[in-house]
């Protein structure tokens, strides 16, 4: 008993241990920067997003005011922001730190009619603009009331770049768009209040930003007199007699019953727009290695994911363990039973899976693609492996913008040699000889299949004018870490595991295969695979529901701990599940289980993917054909990728389990 509570305890302390939120780790490098009073700050900004479109725009693709800005110049990206579509520039914005001010002028445009339809059609399609601040995105603050009564804040990051005034019927509900009898009101925002949160310690010389919020207005400005625009950017109205406005100065804040700036997109007349903003500042106890805290918390239903993945935890757990507990009698039983009939006599048939000893081991249809599927998913799954690991320990942290996706895919380049050796080793084991071909294959299929599908999404992306169509040189460096790195780690991976003595089985092939009696419907083939992959996917489903709101509602993820033991949970499924269908296949003495096993683990990518098709109608409204075929082709390439890690899983854990048995009985 004593041995059994340290075990549960160790257990716990595992579990606690993963399950922390990786927010206070950051990748080594990152350091905090200390600011003095009165330095001045630009705003950068990033590209523009829309849920209803998934097709990120560069911020200056409007006309928004670009005074002073060098719109040839952009900063350094990594792969993984180009690949995500990030196009980051300077901004006109300006702020002097520690110093509040109030309705600075921006600059004043008039706009065509071209113009404002632009503006108009990105707030129809929900597009939110994404400040930067030492390296803070800007965010609108949430206010949330708990069970208790306590009000608790949150961030939504960016803004919308306005909004439209839906007509409501009498219970408060919006009116569908066919039954709408007036057009409804388009509104801009053109007023931003930002808060600059910041910690200053006693001990340190130093002010360090903790916080970046923006809260957006939409004010119609009015002046009397002539005013000189270019003599008033970036300072407050009414500053030395200047760039006086009737709505705002630099003592009066904008009124929220203020004429807001309506857009009309049918107006041929050029409308003019005059841009503003607010900077206050206000100290913070949020210390610098916690200032992501209120990002990556901002879901309302935090308690709720919780609660549901250690629900789905426990479930899984406790069929896992009922499973293995009936495995383990049955086969002790099996083996008992013949061990007895080896002392009946000679004239008495065998009976059970003992009975195809003679063909188990006998090469499937098609065992090249087998051998090569199969390293394919062992490559995926070291290379996810090692990422799961780096991001528990937070080196891949929000901080670090697209670092998550630059990892995946370095890691899977140079993770090659697995998936070739792994190959090679399976296809000797099926009598193969041409191991350069199959090595070839192996570095070829799947890559080369993501690539056409990304290659096609791009082009797709790329005549939609977004920023989101990775660039042709972006393509040719990743051709050249696919066809320069990982294909020649996968042949030499292949060389070394070809050159190893092949896998010896503990029985031998017949010459002639045994005939295959009819099978009950229960274990047939098609039936057995679907029913194989419902546990395994109900394992992971809550917590795919909240990766693609992390992809796909663009908001951060950081519980990489409990997916990592999501994952695990998983792939013991996967095997548990596919190696007692395997054990009942072999029982109705039909030794054909090589696919079997592989398609039977796989299966719950399947389920996987119809699952994405119904979150996609449930939860995105995709206001263009483009950005569902693009939603469809990311997720087909993620199900795809799902499909060749469990099926590899399952089947590596099949052939071990089909080894040991036969292993474990006498064959005369």
């Amino acid at each position: 008993r004593a041995g059994i509570m340290t075990r549960q305890l160790c257990l716990a302390a595992l579990v606690a241990l993963l399950a922390t939120p990786a927010a206070g780790f950051y990748l080594p490098g990152v350091a905090p920067t200390d600011y003095t009073k009165g330095t001045v700050l630009n705003a950068k900004v990033e590209a523009l997003t829309s849920v209803r479109t998934q097709l990120p725009y560069e911020y200056y693709i409007l006309p928004f005011c670009n005074q002073g800005v060098n719109m040839e110049s952009q900063e350094a990206l990594n792969l993984g922001e180009v690949l995500r579509g990030s196009r980051i520039y300077d901004t006109p914005y300006t702020f002097k730190l520690g110093y509040d001010e109030t309705c600075k002028v921006l600059c004043r445009r008039k706009y065509d009619q071209q113009d404002i339809q632009a503006f108009a059609l990105m707030i129809e399609e929900e597009y939110r603009s994404h400040f930067l601040l030492d390296n803070l995105p800007t965010a609108m603050s949430v206010f949330h009331e708990t069970d208790d009564g306590e009000t608790t804040k949150a961030y939504e990051t960016g803004y919308p770049l306005g909004f439209v005034n839906t007509p409501v019927d009498e219970e408060g509900e919006e009116v569908a768009k066919e039954k709408q009898t007036e057009t409804p009101k388009i509104f801009l925002f053109n007023h931003l209040r930002f808060t600059i949160l910041y910690h200053e310690d006693p001990n340190r010389h130093g002010i360090r930003i903790v916080g970046f919020e923006v809260e957006p207005f939409s004010v119609k400005h009015k002046y009397m007199n002539q005013v000189d625009w270019k003599q008033c950017l970036n300072k407050m109205a009414g500053q030395g007699g200047h760039c006086n406005l009737n709505t705002c100065s630099k003592d009066k804040e904008v009124n929220l019953s203020a004429e807001p700036m309506l857009l009309s997109p049918d107006k041929k007349d050029s409308t003019e727009v005059v841009w503003t903003y607010d900077v206050h500042y206000k100290p913070s106890p949020i210390r610098w290695s916690t200032r992501w805290d209120a990002y990556l918390q901002s879901a309302d239903d935090a308690q709720v994911h919780w609660f549901s993945i250690l629900n789905s935890f426990m479930i899984v757990l406790f069929l896992s363990g009922l499973v293995a507990m009936i495995m383990v009698r049955t086969l002790r039983r099996d083996f008992q039973r013949y061990e007895q009939q080896d002392f009946l006599e000679e004239g008495q048939e065998e009976t059970g899976w003992k009975l195809v000893h003679g063909d188990v081991f006998r090469p499937p249809i098609m065992a090249g693609w087998l051998s090569v599927l199969t390293g394919t998913g062992v490559q995926l799954a070291v290379s996810s492996f090692i990422l799961m690991v780096f991001a528990c320990f937070g080196f891949l942290s929000p901080a670090n913008r697209g670092a998550l996706m630059q990892a995946a895919l370095f890691l899977f380049v140079f993770m090659g040699m697995f998936g070739g050796y792994t190959s090679a080793r399976l296809f000797r084991m099926f009598k193969g000889n041409r191991w350069k071909s199959n090595g070839l294959w192996t570095a070829m299929l799947y890559p080369g299949t993501v690539f056409c599908i990304f290659f096609v999404l791009n082009l797709l992306i790329w005549g939609q004018k977004s920023s989101g169509a990775v660039p042709f040189g972006t393509l040719f460096a990743l051709l050249c870490m696919w066809l320069g790195i990982s294909t020649p780690l996968v042949l030499a991976g292949a060389y070394f595991g070809f050159r190893k003595q092949p896998i010896e089985h503990p029985v031998r092939t017949n010459q002639i295969p045994r005939q295959v009696p009819q099978t009950p419907w229960f274990v047939d083939g098609p039936l057995n695979i679907i029913v194989g992959g419902v546990l395994p996917f109900g394992a992971v489903f809550v917590e795919v529901f909240y990766v693609l709101s992390s992809i796909w509602l663009h908001q951060f993820y950081y519980l990489f701990g409990f997916l990592f033991l999501v994952l695990l949970i998983l792939l013991l499924t996967c095997a548990e599940i596919t190696i007692v269908m395997v054990y009942f296949q072999l029982c109705c003495e039909d030794y054909h289980w090589w696919w079997r096993s592989f398609l039977t683990s796989g299966c719950c990518s399947l389920y996987l993917f119809v699952y994405s098709i119904y979150y996609a109608f449930s939860k995105l409204q995709m206001a263009r054909s483009v950005a569902f075929a693009v939603y469809m082709g990311y997720m087909l390439i993620i199900s795809s990728s799902f499909f060749l890690i469990t099926g590899a899983f399952g089947f590596l854990c099949t052939l071990f389990f089909v080894r040991k048995i036969y292993a474990a009985i006498k064959i005369d």
